[in-house]
């Protein structure tokens, strides 16, 4: 079972348009039904009726009229006629527009997948068998960052890249340059054709390639070493390969999408009213957490970086990952074991980023799973201090403190009256540079020269200013609360 809303952002990669949605985005839908106009077998209420067979708008709008499914989806492309809208209004179901270029087969698998909450993505390595085996060489499948995703059986007599790319799931960063360079991605990026790449570099042998889209979207790339170029049956069945890989990853995308949805719940929930039994559904250990909060932003779009982010922090369900996270807002929580370098996962996603994405990144205390409201507190505070590298509590609680207190500042909570009040506004009333002074001295636990080097004036001049400050209001300063107190306030004042 899973939302319309859900629907039609996971489609929305095929080009899929909610046209009109009678009873609300937020309709429950809990089955998938083919429309057979030769059958005429009948959709149930909560199902999504994938309209095949309506080849004009008037059989579109006879089907949508006579359903009790919750949603119909058809093949066209906005806006929709006004008929099937009448239609739809009749019947209060949601209509969803998808590219015609989309086949049936890839919008039923990935709708089962979704509704059914089915969890298995096929079996991609045993593809990449399949593939290797009719084409003649070992292969990877990858997807749009050339990670792998799976890999043939057989990988015997492989060039040096080949391997880097198996053992590190991605291609090398100097062969991707090479590949880049001959223009691989910007052919795949265009043509669904297989494209020979002949030997670019000692290290990377030839390679046919084949996009893997869905629609107009490129999900990826399936990639065969071989000796040199090969004939038409071969470079066909590739693209047969490639099509069947196109399913298997939209399918995986249904599912990952259901995972995520959970995972995010969950931390949410963690972070909010920590139970332990959520931790170990999680994965995570009950002690030894720490929580990160992201934000990043990238164009005129408000929240496409953050969750781009968050897509990259919950990608490679097939792969271990350290954290779990959640997207709240446009702020990104990862809960991650203490002993993990957090700082190396912050610089990790940064590298998974656009290069125009601004990163900024707090990262909050080792707490227990009952404290991690707490560490999420002091992520959100680093957070709030980052001005580009990722701010560590245990490195900056000092400046988190002041941070607290000049907020108590600001909300009229410490004293209006006082020698530090008295001296700022005697600084703004004549031009004086006491304040300054003042913070300098007390910083320097009472060294002149120490503070007459940090203000660059002579300690003659230092000394003068703290004589006509004391006659501007009484300082304490053999007081150490009273000198405490001082430096403080001094601190907050903005």
């Amino acid at each position: 079972m899973v939302a319309l809303d859900r629907l039609v952002d996971v489609l929305g990669s095929l080009g899929t348009h909610l046209a009109c949605a009678p009873r609300g985005r937020d309709v429950e839908l809990r089955g998938v039904a083919l429309h057979d106009p030769a059958e005429n077998t009948p959709a149930a209420a909560g199902d999504v009726l994938l309209g095949l067979g309506t080849p004009s708008v008037a059989a579109a709008a006879r089907l949508v009229s006579s359903t009790v499914a919750s949603a119909v989806v058809l093949h066209g492309r906005p806006p929709i006629d006004e008929r099937v809208v009448a239609a739809a209004k009749k019947s209060g179901a949601a209509v969803l527009l998808v590219d015609p270029s989309v086949p049936w087969s890839q919008l039923a698998n990935v709708t089962q997948t979704l509704v059914n909450g089915g969890t298995r993505t096929g079996d991609l390595f045993g593809l990449a068998d399949v593939i290797a085996g009719v084409v003649g060489g070992p292969v990877t499948i990858e997807d749009q960052q050339s990670r792998v995703l799976a890999y043939s059986y057989r990988q015997e007599d492989v060039d040096p890249v080949r391997v880097q790319t198996i053992l590190g799931r991605r291609v090398p960063e100097e062969a991707r340059r090479a590949l880049d360079e001959f223009g691989v991605f910007t052919h795949l990026a265009s043509s669904d054709e297989p494209i020979f790449v002949p030997k670019l570099t000692p290290q990377l042998g030839n390679r046919l390639v084949a996009a893997v889209r869905a629609g107009r979207e490129l999900l990826g790339s399936v990639w065969v070493e071989v000796t040199g170029p090969v004939d038409a049956a071969r470079s066909a069945a590739l693209v047969d390969g490639a099509r069947t890989a196109a399913l298997h990853l939209l399918r995986s995308r249904a599912s990952t999408d259901l995972e995520r949805q959970a995972e995010a719940d969950l931390v949410i929930r963690l972070l909010e009213q920590p139970e332990s039994a959520d931790v170990a559904r999680l994965g995570l250990p009950a002690a030894d957490l720490r929580v990160i909060a992201v934000q990043a932003h990238a164009g005129e779009g408000e929240h496409g970086a953050a969750v781009l982010a968050f897509q990259r922090a919950t990608a490679g369900f097939g792969w271990s990952r350290p954290g779990r996270s959640a997207l709240f807002g446009n702020v990104l929580y990862t809960v991650i074991p203490a002993a993990d370098d957090a700082v190396a996962w912050v610089r990790s996603l940064v590298r998974e980023l656009p290069a125009e994405a601004t990163v900024l990144a707090g990262i909050g205390g080792p707490a227990e799973a009952t404290q991690l409201p707490t560490s999420r507190q002091e992520a959100d505070e680093c957070l709030a201090l980052s001005t580009g590298a990722p701010v560590v509590y245990d490195d900056a609680w000092a400046q988190v403190l002041l941070h607290r207190l000049a907020a108590v500042a600001e909300a009229g909570r410490v004293p209006t009256r006082g020698p530090i009040s008295n001296i700022l506004r005697y600084d703004a009333e004549y031009g004086t540079q006491y304040a300054t002074t003042l913070k300098a001295w007390l910083a320097a636990q009472g060294d002149v020269r120490a503070a007459a080097r940090e203000l660059n004036v002579h300690p003659n001049t230092l000394r003068y200013r703290m004589q006509k400050m004391a006659e501007v209001t009484p300082l304490p300063l053999d007081d150490p609360e009273q000198r405490l107190a001082m430096a403080i306030a001094l601190q907050i004042t903005r």
